[in-house]
Protein backbone atom coordinates (compact mmCIF):
# COMPACT_ATOMS: atom_id res chain seq x y z
CA UNK A 1 0.00 0.00 0.00
CA UNK A 2 1.16 3.45 -0.74
CA UNK A 3 2.02 6.28 1.98
CA UNK A 4 0.38 9.63 0.83
CA UNK A 5 1.30 13.19 1.97
CA UNK A 6 -2.03 15.01 0.68
CA UNK A 7 -1.86 19.00 0.76
CA UNK A 8 -5.26 20.81 1.46
CA UNK A 9 -6.43 23.47 -0.92
CA UNK A 10 -7.09 27.65 -0.33
CA UNK A 11 -10.27 26.84 1.98
CA UNK A 12 -7.36 25.19 4.35
CA UNK A 13 -7.80 21.73 6.13
CA UNK A 14 -11.50 21.25 5.50
CA UNK A 15 -13.91 18.23 6.62
CA UNK A 16 -14.27 17.48 2.90
CA UNK A 17 -10.53 17.44 2.51
CA UNK A 18 -10.75 14.66 5.92
CA UNK A 19 -13.43 12.74 4.19
CA UNK A 20 -11.53 12.83 0.60
CA UNK A 21 -7.91 11.24 2.90
CA UNK A 22 -10.51 8.98 4.70
CA UNK A 23 -11.23 7.48 1.27
CA UNK A 24 -8.14 6.52 0.28
CA UNK A 25 -7.27 5.12 4.22
CA UNK A 26 -10.25 3.13 3.53
CA UNK A 27 -8.47 1.55 0.61
CA UNK A 28 -5.69 0.59 2.84
CA UNK A 29 -3.08 3.77 1.79
CA UNK A 30 -1.61 5.48 4.78
CA UNK A 31 -2.63 9.21 4.46
CA UNK A 32 -0.82 12.45 6.28
CA UNK A 33 -3.09 15.41 6.00
CA UNK A 34 -1.30 17.95 7.48
CA UNK A 35 -2.74 21.84 7.75
CA UNK A 36 -0.84 24.35 6.07
CA UNK A 37 -2.78 27.34 7.57
CA UNK A 38 -2.45 26.19 11.35
CA UNK A 39 -5.77 25.74 11.99
CA UNK A 40 -7.41 28.60 9.74
CA UNK A 41 -10.00 27.69 7.72
CA UNK A 42 -11.91 29.66 4.78
CA UNK A 43 -15.82 30.02 3.30
CA UNK A 44 -14.16 31.46 -0.09
CA UNK A 45 -11.41 30.67 -2.65
CA UNK A 46 -10.62 34.58 -2.57
CA UNK A 47 -10.70 34.98 1.18
CA UNK A 48 -8.24 31.93 1.24
CA UNK A 49 -6.12 33.14 -1.47
CA UNK A 50 -5.37 36.21 0.59
CA UNK A 51 -4.83 34.48 3.38
CA UNK A 52 -2.01 32.65 1.41
CA UNK A 53 -1.00 35.78 -0.05
CA UNK A 54 -0.11 37.56 3.47
CA UNK A 55 1.72 34.22 4.63
CA UNK A 56 3.72 34.48 1.36
CA UNK A 57 2.92 31.30 -0.98
CA UNK A 58 6.65 30.44 -1.15
CA UNK A 59 6.03 30.14 2.60
CA UNK A 60 3.12 27.61 2.24
CA UNK A 61 5.17 25.71 -0.30
CA UNK A 62 7.68 25.62 2.43
CA UNK A 63 5.62 24.36 5.32
CA UNK A 64 4.58 21.78 2.58
CA UNK A 65 8.37 20.75 2.39
CA UNK A 66 9.17 20.72 6.27
CA UNK A 67 5.99 18.33 6.40
CA UNK A 68 7.47 16.57 4.50
CA UNK A 69 10.69 16.06 6.11
CA UNK A 70 9.28 14.67 8.89
CA UNK A 71 8.07 11.62 7.15
CA UNK A 72 9.75 8.72 4.85
CA UNK A 73 10.65 9.84 1.24
CA UNK A 74 9.04 7.16 -0.67
CA UNK A 75 6.14 9.26 -0.58
CA UNK A 76 3.12 10.03 -3.28
CA UNK A 77 2.56 13.21 -2.87
CA UNK A 78 -1.01 14.96 -3.40
CA UNK A 79 -2.59 18.09 -3.40
CA UNK A 80 -5.63 20.17 -4.12
CA UNK A 81 -5.75 23.49 -6.08
CA UNK A 82 -2.74 25.87 -3.85
CA UNK A 83 -2.05 22.27 -2.13
CA UNK A 84 -0.41 21.43 -5.87
CA UNK A 85 2.31 23.55 -5.44
CA UNK A 86 4.05 21.63 -2.53
CA UNK A 87 2.59 18.23 -4.05
CA UNK A 88 4.47 19.28 -7.33
CA UNK A 89 7.65 20.44 -6.05
CA UNK A 90 8.62 17.41 -3.76
CA UNK A 91 7.28 15.40 -6.42
CA UNK A 92 9.85 17.28 -8.70
CA UNK A 93 12.77 17.50 -6.68
CA UNK A 94 12.33 15.00 -3.36
CA UNK A 95 14.51 11.90 -4.30
CA UNK A 96 11.89 8.76 -3.37
CA UNK A 97 8.77 10.09 -4.99
CA UNK A 98 6.95 7.49 -5.61
CA UNK A 99 3.83 9.69 -7.55
CA UNK A 100 2.35 12.46 -7.83
CA UNK A 101 -1.79 13.10 -7.58
CA UNK A 102 -2.35 16.59 -8.87
CA UNK A 103 -6.31 18.21 -8.08
CA UNK A 104 -7.36 21.41 -10.26
CA UNK A 105 -4.15 22.34 -11.04
CA UNK A 106 -0.74 22.14 -12.62
CA UNK A 107 2.27 24.23 -12.43
CA UNK A 108 4.55 24.44 -15.38
CA UNK A 109 7.25 21.83 -14.46
CA UNK A 110 10.27 24.20 -15.41
CA UNK A 111 9.32 25.86 -12.09
CA UNK A 112 10.51 23.12 -10.04
CA UNK A 113 13.01 21.22 -12.31
CA UNK A 114 14.03 21.32 -15.79
CA UNK A 115 11.44 18.17 -16.39
CA UNK A 116 9.30 15.78 -14.58
CA UNK A 117 11.75 12.49 -12.54
CA UNK A 118 11.93 9.67 -14.96
CA UNK A 119 9.62 6.80 -12.68
CA UNK A 120 7.51 8.49 -10.90
CA UNK A 121 4.17 8.81 -12.35
CA UNK A 122 1.74 11.30 -12.27
CA UNK A 123 -2.03 12.36 -12.59
CA UNK A 124 -3.64 15.75 -13.41
CA UNK A 125 -7.25 15.74 -12.49
CA UNK A 126 -9.65 19.35 -13.28
CA UNK A 127 -13.13 20.06 -14.79
CA UNK A 128 -13.12 21.04 -18.49
CA UNK A 129 -14.71 24.50 -17.72
CA UNK A 130 -13.09 25.28 -14.42
CA UNK A 131 -11.88 28.92 -15.27
CA UNK A 132 -9.23 28.69 -12.36
CA UNK A 133 -8.06 25.45 -14.23
CA UNK A 134 -8.46 26.31 -17.74
CA UNK A 135 -8.12 30.02 -17.91
CA UNK A 136 -5.28 30.05 -15.51
CA UNK A 137 -2.96 28.15 -17.51
CA UNK A 138 -3.34 25.21 -15.66
CA UNK A 139 -4.62 22.72 -18.28
CA UNK A 140 -1.87 23.52 -20.51
CA UNK A 141 0.74 23.18 -18.13
CA UNK A 142 -0.69 19.43 -17.47
CA UNK A 143 -1.17 19.10 -21.41
CA UNK A 144 2.96 19.48 -21.66
CA UNK A 145 3.37 17.84 -18.60
CA UNK A 146 1.45 14.78 -20.30
CA UNK A 147 3.64 15.11 -23.28
CA UNK A 148 6.76 15.24 -22.28
CA UNK A 149 6.68 12.18 -20.30
CA UNK A 150 5.37 8.71 -20.13
CA UNK A 151 4.24 7.83 -17.43
CA UNK A 152 1.66 11.49 -17.06
CA UNK A 153 -2.44 11.69 -17.32
CA UNK A 154 -4.54 14.25 -17.75
CA UNK A 155 -8.29 13.44 -16.66
CA UNK A 156 -11.09 16.28 -16.88
CA UNK A 157 -14.22 16.28 -15.95
CA UNK A 158 -17.76 17.73 -17.36
CA UNK A 159 -18.30 21.26 -14.81
CA UNK A 160 -17.08 24.34 -13.98
CA UNK A 161 -16.47 24.10 -10.13
CA UNK A 162 -13.23 24.38 -8.72
CA UNK A 163 -13.58 22.23 -5.69
CA UNK A 164 -15.61 19.23 -7.10
CA UNK A 165 -14.03 16.98 -5.19
CA UNK A 166 -14.84 18.68 -1.70
CA UNK A 167 -18.13 17.16 -0.35
CA UNK A 168 -18.52 19.35 2.18
CA UNK A 169 -19.00 22.29 -0.50
CA UNK A 170 -21.27 23.44 -2.58
CA UNK A 171 -19.35 22.31 -5.88
CA UNK A 172 -19.25 18.91 -4.84
CA UNK A 173 -19.73 16.78 -7.68
CA UNK A 174 -20.76 13.24 -6.32
CA UNK A 175 -20.43 11.08 -9.87
CA UNK A 176 -16.68 12.98 -11.12
CA UNK A 177 -15.37 12.68 -7.30
CA UNK A 178 -16.16 8.64 -7.19
CA UNK A 179 -14.06 9.17 -11.19
CA UNK A 180 -11.73 10.48 -9.32
CA UNK A 181 -11.26 8.57 -6.50
CA UNK A 182 -10.94 5.38 -9.02
CA UNK A 183 -8.51 6.63 -11.25
CA UNK A 184 -6.35 7.69 -7.89
CA UNK A 185 -6.51 4.47 -6.61
CA UNK A 186 -5.21 2.73 -9.63
CA UNK A 187 -2.03 5.40 -9.75
CA UNK A 188 -1.63 3.99 -5.48
CA UNK A 189 -2.17 0.38 -6.93
CA UNK A 190 1.05 1.06 -9.37
CA UNK A 191 3.40 2.45 -6.63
Amino acid sequence: MAEVLLFHHALGLTPGITVFADRLRAAGHTVHTPDLFEGRTFATLEEGVKHAQEIGFGEVAERGVREAEKLPAELVYAGFSLGVVSAQKLAQTRPGAKGALLYYSCVPVEEFSPSWPKGVPVQIHGADADPYFVDEGDIDAARALVAATDDAELFTYPGDQHYFADSTLPSYDEAATELLISRSLDLLKKV
